[in-house]
């Protein structure tokens, strides 16, 4: 695994692999109650998210969250997120896709923009650290783009993949830019925090599925 030249994927974590579209809206609309703003429904969210997230806000708001509100509503977001994704799964068939790609003879790792030390005993838990060449999460504040990071991760592994022949497989538009920004290609999945429509317009394929991710990541690494 994770030989120079072999296709790589680098998997985004909450919405692709992880099924946590209920822990997301939950913890939402607990972060919006705090502001006296009304919930939302997963496709008001799915069309009206983006990233950075304060501008998440600012489509709901009118204007963009003020540092107290933001810093107020991050708190409660995560604290709800935390006791909702309990009862969250992996997405179906997860394991199964990426035992398949190891076994082939690719490399793959995990970039999420969830908390690094939150992320590896989550990922740990469900059996599947072992998939992965590396495991990074966030550091630092959350609410930014994962381009910084995703050039952190890829440094990080420099010698054993090759950003021309790696594929960034996420839920979001910002996966797209993020896979850009270092020179990878990006494939985005449907069945989390984006509307079809919004992640087309990321000029990238669009599937429905990750085993579709799968197959056209083998076909664009190729």
């Amino acid at each position: 695994m994770g030989m120079h030249g072999r296709a790589h994927i680098v998997w985004d974590w909450n919405g692709t692999l992880f099924h946590d579209n209920d822990a997301i809206i939950g913890a939402t609309n607990a972060a919006f109650a705090e502001l006296g703003l009304a919930p939302i429904t997963l496709e008001q969210y799915r069309t009206l998210y983006c990233v950075p997230v304060p501008k998440f806000y600012e489509r709901l708001l009118g204007r963009l969250p003020t540092d107290a509100e933001w810093e107020l509503m991050d708190g409660v977001f995560h604290r709800h997120y935390t006791e909702h994704r309990v009862r969250c799964r992996l997405t179906e068939g997860a394991e199964e896709l990426l035992t398949g790609w190891r076994s082939a003879g690719h490399s793959q790792s995990l970039l999420s923009m969830y908390g690094h030390e939150e992320l590896v005993p989550l990922v740990r838990g469900f059996g599947i650290e072992a998939h992965f060449i590396r495991v990074d999460g966030r550091t630092g504040p959350s609410g930014g783009s994962k381009a910084e990071h995703m050039v952190r991760h890829l440094e990080a592994l420099a010698g054993l993949v090759e950003p021309a022949r790696t594929v960034v497989i996420g839920d979001a538009a910002d996966d797209a830019l993020a896979a850009r920004h270092v020179g990878a290609r990006a494939v985005l999945y449907t069945g989390g925090s984006h509307s079809r429509a919004s992640l087309q317009d990321a000029g990238v394929p669009v599937v429905d599925t990750l085993a579709e991710a799968v197959a056209e990541a083998g076909r664009v690494a190729a």
